[in-house]
């Protein structure tokens, strides 16, 4: 493996999530100087505490940041996952003339839905039947519909309408919440499995690093829309490699990227992926952790090195085939409690103990009242877990729910939406 000394190279990591503790500590282990910055009170920015340097200056405050990196001779940029950064990212490392993962288009293309469809359309890649406007508004349709903005952050401004009053809401709705002022009409695919990949390009050449089958939580728990479980790899991974794969290999080279993250979300259909969101960034979530434990490629650290190299050929480990995690199984938990407060959180660190348990982070602490939103507030941790192929899948993730609870004033457990594992199907 080809080596460099990045000793003493200074690296800016953009927002202080939890998510990217893993990017400081990588970069710190290479001994790289680490900087990160966000508009957030180091308290309330986990990254940022263990970083080397901490700003505060926002993200998007493209200007003062490129300033304030001549100023601190910042030798690299990164945006590892983090959706408002992307185009920011970009902006900052173009004024330094630092490496990047991607273009002016590129970002373009991967950050807006609109601009992804038609893109995928014209490459052989298929997507979610479309409707207009004005096919809503002549009724010719066909219910249910799912709306939502053509630009915005998470799930905000989704509508699922069963009729055309519902869907005149819906628009509106979606228009209010997308950054650009428009909205997508879809089929809605939700009785279709979901499913998350992430590509890495090394060198101009996309490899599959992640297929994953996304579950959400419960409708009675208004969780339906947040995922409860990502297991990898997918159990669609036969079928993707033989009817899907080449074809968005090719719509991802068409692109130009030489190096980095391409991530696409779609639904199953038979034969083939649907797919409807994409990023020029890295998926949430330390599934990055788990992939170099069982595998040895790094997202990381290959990631970390181009930016201060700009070397597109360098990867840390074999990316070829790794999504497959030698032949083990992960899941993605994220656990999901009802609104109230969190007067204790017990099992914690029973759980990291656990053979099986690769990370593991609280995300909301103890105290915190949850509100009834539906959406990311009422995700209080994260764990990973890789299981090898001869192990009990079920036993441990009923481990997992039986150790860690969060209780409520009450002395009642909060977690709900749990994510249950039957044979070889994964349910909510």
């Amino acid at each position: 493996m080809r080596k460099y000394d990045l000793k003493g190279k200074k690296l800016l990591i953009l927002a202080g999530a939890g998510v990217h503790n893993k990017v400081v500590k990588a970069a710190k282990e290479m001994g790289i100087y680490t900087i990160v910055t966000d508009y957030l009170p180091v308290s309330e920015s986990p990254a940022k505490q263990i970083a080397d340097e901490a700003w505060m200056l926002n993200i998007t405050d493209v200007d003062r940041i490129v300033e304030k990196c001549k100023a601190e001779h910042v030798d690299g940029v990164m945006n590892f996952c983090i959706d408002p950064a992307q185009k920011p990212y970009y902006k900052i490392c173009e004024k330094l003339n630092l490496p990047c993962i991607g273009t002016k288009e590129t970002f373009d293309i991967l950050t807006d839905k609109r601009l992804f469809k038609d893109y995928c359309i014209a490459h052989n890649v298929d997507v979610i039947p479309e409707y207009s406007e004005e096919d809503i508004l002549s009724e010719n349709v066909e219910y249910p519909l799912f709306i939502k903005p053509s630009n915005s952050r998470g799930s905000r401004g989704q509508t699922v309408c069963y009729n055309k009053e519902e869907a005149i809401k819906g628009i509106e709705f979606a228009k209010r919440e997308s950054s650009d002022g428009g909205f997508v009409c879809e089929k809605f695919m939700a009785n279709n499995q979901d499913i998350g990949s992430a590509f890495f390009v090394v060198d101009g050449e996309p490899h599959l690093v992640k297929f994953g089958d996304r579950y959400l939580g419960k409708i009675e728990d208004n969780l339906n829309k947040q995922v409860v479980c990502t297991k990898l790899p997918s159990d669609s991974s036969d079928m993707f490699e033989s009817c899907v794969i080449n074809r968005v290999k090719n719509m991802i080279k068409s692109l130009g990227i030489k190096f980095g993250p391409v991530f696409l979300q779609g639904f199953v259909d038979g034969n083939t992926i649907r797919y409807y969101d994409p990023a020029q960034r890295m998926p949430g979530g330390d599934y990055d952790v788990i992939l170099e434990k069982a595998t040895g490629f790094s997202t990381v650290r290959s990631w970390i090195t181009f930016a201060l190299t700009g070397d597109a050929t360098y990867a840390f480990g074999n990316p070829e085939q790794c999504y497959r995690l030698n032949g083990g199984t992960a899941l993605l938990l994220t656990v999901t409690v009802k609104p109230g407060k969190m007067a204790k959180i017990r099992g914690l660190d029973q759980v990291l103990e656990m053979e099986n348990t690769v990370y593991g982070r609280q995300i909301i602490p103890e105290g915190e009242v949850i509100p009834d939103t539906g959406d990311i507030a009422q995700r209080v941790a994260a764990f990973g877990l890789l299981i090898k192929e001869n192990q009990d899948i079920g036993e441990f993730v009923n481990r997992v729910y039986d150790t860690y609870q969060v209780l409520d004033e009450k002395g009642n457990n909060m977690v709900i939406s749990k994510f249950q594992y039957k044979g070889k199907c994964y349910e909510e």
